[in-house]
């Protein structure tokens, strides 16, 4: 099988990401962060995976007024911009992106969109950790979803860590999955034909419980195949 290379954004748990994304032998990971100053290795990338992490500063989808929402030792504004700064590149260059938690929320803010900056202030409901663990629940894709393709379900069970989520939908974007309180789980391009894949979710495939259920491998599988096909 051809080599391919994978940029995995730099975050406290990077080694995570890169392990989960790196499961074939075929695939190569390349870290991507400002603090190893290394834009330039997405010049060898054949696709991106957006990790998680630090709340993005809501200056940078106009709502400066949030930033009390935020987690404030967990807003990095030097992240926010270099990983806009690599959306811009791998639009550019038709790169298929693969977004986690913060990583759909940073494409979100990307096109254009906005998010809410604290779930159980502004949505009465809690989808952070509990004791330090994941919490888990129920999804609902979309029909006709990208997201309903790769899995083949229409709901699961995903984990959860995160207190903020999107609000305002970006640009040319989709919500394809959701939590049974209406907090979206899943976003991606309302008009994928013709353009590289956008697979953007809520939830952390790369540290799920059961690594077997679709909402882990089947996406991993399906973000790799494509970036194969492309590179064929």
């Amino acid at each position: 099988m051809k080599k391919i290379i994978i940029g995995v954004t730099d975050c406290s748990k990077y080694d995570n990401y890169a392990k989960w994304i790196a499961s074939e032998p075929n695939v190569e990971v390349v870290r991507l962060g400002y603090k190893q100053d290394s834009f330039a290795q997405i010049e060898r990338c054949h696709g991106v995976l957006i990790s998680g992490g630090e709340d993005v500063h809501p200056k940078f989808y106009n709502r400066p007024e949030y930033l009390p929402y935020c987690y404030l030792d967990d807003v990095d504004e030097k992240r926010d911009i270099f990983e806009l700064k690599v959306l811009e590149y791998t639009q550019t260059k038709k790169l298929p992106v693969f977004g986690i938690c913060r990583g759909l929320q940073i494409a979100n803010v990307f096109f254009g969109g906005s998010l809410i900056p604290d779930i159980p202030k502004f949505k009465n409901s809690n989808h952070s950790k509990i004791q330090g663990d994941d919490r888990y629940h129920e999804i609902r894709t979309e029909v006709n979803s990208q997201l309903r393709t790769v899995t083949g379900l229409e709901k699961g069970e995903v984990n959860s860590a995160h207190h903020q989520s999107v609000d305002k939908l970006g640009e040319g974007l989709v919500v394809s999955a959701l939590s049974p309180e209406g907090i979206v789980e899943g976003i991606e391009r309302l008009h994928p034909n013709g353009k590289p894949l956008l697979l953007l979710v809520q939830w952390h495939p790369e540290r799920m419980m059961d690594q077997k259920s679709v909402f882990s491998e089947k996406i991993r599988s399906s973000f790799l195949d494509t970036v194969s096909m492309m590179n064929e």
